[in-house]
């Protein structure tokens, strides 16, 4: 058992990322304007791909259901902590908490899922090209997504109900922006070793698995891609790649770093910056990741910002 004062808490305290009121401001500002460029890039790509036919095919399908799942990953932790500062008030409910975590395991995972399902469409498209369309059906896509929605669901299910029966003694205060399963393991006054092992074992299963899926998949595809005999035609290829990996590296680069080691060797003052990169960064970049480099999602933009211009 931790800690010897027993009075059970019913709301937490979300610190933020600093307690200067002058940084306070300056991340608020920067934070609103993160998450403005999120929301605004994101259901741009949903808006291009939805309104051009061209673009209905399993890539673009993958890729607006990512977009869907970063507005929400983001907006399941930042408007909070915007929130909280603009009413000046930290407090969060226990069900409130968990409701949040719950979310934040979800669409990580689903952000995971997606990132494997759609190299996994490149590696076809690139290593298959003739069998990419008998495939690549609209009948797999579609069960590919469902089953990346129900095993997130019941991962983020299973941690959450498992956070849900440890006891909160006397400390409240979580030194985060969000509830963060560390930072909730750490105020716990109970033994947090079954949770812990669940994060190590199932936990890293959801993760890696995928991680190691999408670095299968790029092997193959470089592989193929050094067997083309235009130079130029190689190096847009490992452009577009390097892009898209050094995304992936820093997602799963800093979940990896901060949920699969022992929670003793977690720093309270850089857990909170760590996670920034994965739950604000990551979804704010993948739309210029995606939509910068291609040809054909440029073109759909386009059209949508005329069509808005000549019907205002």
């Amino acid at each position: 058992m931790r800690g010897t004062n027993q009075s059970s808490v019913s709301e937490f305290l979300l610190l933020g990322l600093s307690r200067q009121p002058q940084q306070q401001q300056l991340l608020f500002v920067l934070f609103l304007s993160m998450y403005l460029v999120t929301v605004l890039g994101n259901l741009l790509i949903i808006l291009a791909i939805s309104t051009d036919s061209r673009l209905h095919t399993p890539m673009y399908f993958f890729l607006s259901n990512l977009s869907f799942i970063d507005i929400c990953f983001s907006s399941t932790t930042v408007p909070k902590m915007l929130a909280n500062h603009k009413l000046e008030s930290q407090s969060i409910s226990i069900s409130g908490c968990l409701t949040q975590m719950y979310f934040v395991f979800v669409f990580a995972d689903m952000d995971s899922f997606l990132l494997a399902v759609m190299s996994y469409d490149r590696f076809v498209a690139v290593c298959h090209p003739l069998h990419y369309t008998a495939k690549m059906t609209c009948q797999l896509c579609v069960l590919l997504v469902t089953g990346s929605w129900v095993i997130s669901h019941l991962n983020g299910l299973l941690h959450t109900l498992l956070m849900a029966r440890l006891p909160f003694c006397a400390d409240n205060v979580i030194p985060h922006f969000f509830c963060d399963v560390n930072a909730l393991l750490k105020l716990s006054c109970s033994d947090t070793q079954l949770n812990e092992l669940m994060i190590l074992t199932e936990g890293a299963l959801i993760m890696i698995t995928p991680f190691v899926c999408i670095l299968a998949s790029y092997v193959h595809i470089s592989c193929a891609v050094l067997r083309v005999p235009s130079t130029r035609g190689r190096w847009k290829a490992f452009s577009t790649c390097g892009s898209h990996l050094a995304v992936v590296s820093l997602f799963y680069g800093t979940i990896i770093a901060l949920y699969f080691n022992p929670s003793s060797s977690h720093s309270a003052e850089e857990d909170p910056t760590a996670t920034v990169m994965y739950t604000v960064v990551t979804p704010m970049l993948n739309p210029f990741i995606y939509s910068l480099r291609n040809r054909d999602l440029k073109g759909a933009l386009r059209k949508v910002f005329v069509r808005k211009t000549f019907s205002v």
